[in-house]
């Protein structure tokens, strides 16, 4: 399984990161979790064939891990001239979150030309999604943007987590327990605020976590100021891994 980060930062551009969203390939399948407002230039940058991608799956619905949809679609039908079916997976309410951030920004009547499939997430189930084992957990973030979610995601014979935005719930434990990879949000280095994780939080609850690899991502300014003293490895834009 390789790894994309095309997008590492927060809702605020801090160190000039694009919007959440990493690039997932396996050897049968290519999907994205989460689609923030700045994706699209991303993986333009990057060299990501989009219509290669199969599926996109939503954490929630803030613009800096949603927003990027809409544009990615119009470049499927404009630019990409995309055929194959696309999946967009995400917390219930995706297909009204869908046509609320169409009628915001690109609005009016279209016709697609390709399939477009909406799958919503059964939390805390095991959702069987095209190749995928995909998990939901229900965290701690903002829900008038949700109900917001960790997915733990199973393909190519690998496990991934991905925290999501969200403070410290115990529900991360269960989420991320003993993968391959954990992703995990980490916006401040010691001051906790509010739907956020600190990395001194983090700290106390990443062993009982287990995991093989974990890499910090969605960072504020305050803790990529303190990169020096971060002895977990974190994100970049751009950087890619094997798992």
């Amino acid at each position: 399984m390789q790894i994309t980060f095309v997008g590492s930062g927060d809702a605020f551009g801090s160190g000039g990161r694009f919007n959440t969203c990493f690039h997932v390939a396996t050897e049968s399948t290519r999907f994205l979790i989460d689609c923030g407002a700045s994706s699209l230039i991303g993986m333009k940058r990057l060299g990501i064939d989009r219509a290669a991608i199969d599926l996109i799956l939503l954490t929630h619905f803030h613009a800096d891990h949603f927003g990027g949809v809409p544009f990615f679609v119009l470049d499927a039908q404009f630019v990409a001239k995309r055929t194959r079916p696309l999946t967009i997976a995400g917390p219930p309410g995706v297909d009204a979150w869908y046509e609320r951030i169409f009628a915001a920004t690109f609005p009016g009547e279209r016709t697609l030309p390709f399939p477009l499939e909406f799958r919503e997430f059964e939390i805390g189930q095991l959702n069987q999604i095209g190749e995928l084992e995909v998990t939901p957990f229900h965290v701690r973030h903002d829900d008038r943007a949700g109900p917001c979610l960790a997915l733990r995601v199973r393909a190519g014979g690998r496990t991934i987590c991905y925290s999501g935005d969200t403070e410290w719930t115990d529900t991360l434990i269960e989420a991320a327990r003993g993968t391959d990879l954990f992703v995990c949000e980490c916006y401040v280095y010691d001051q906790p605020v509010r739907a956020h994780l600190a990395l001194t939080t983090l700290r106390q609850y990443l062993p009982a976590i287990g995991a093989k690899r974990v890499i910090l991502t969605h960072m504020s300014d305050s803790m990529l100021n303190h990169r020096p003293e971060v002895e977990y490895e974190m994100a970049d834009d751009g950087k890619v891994i094997e798992v």
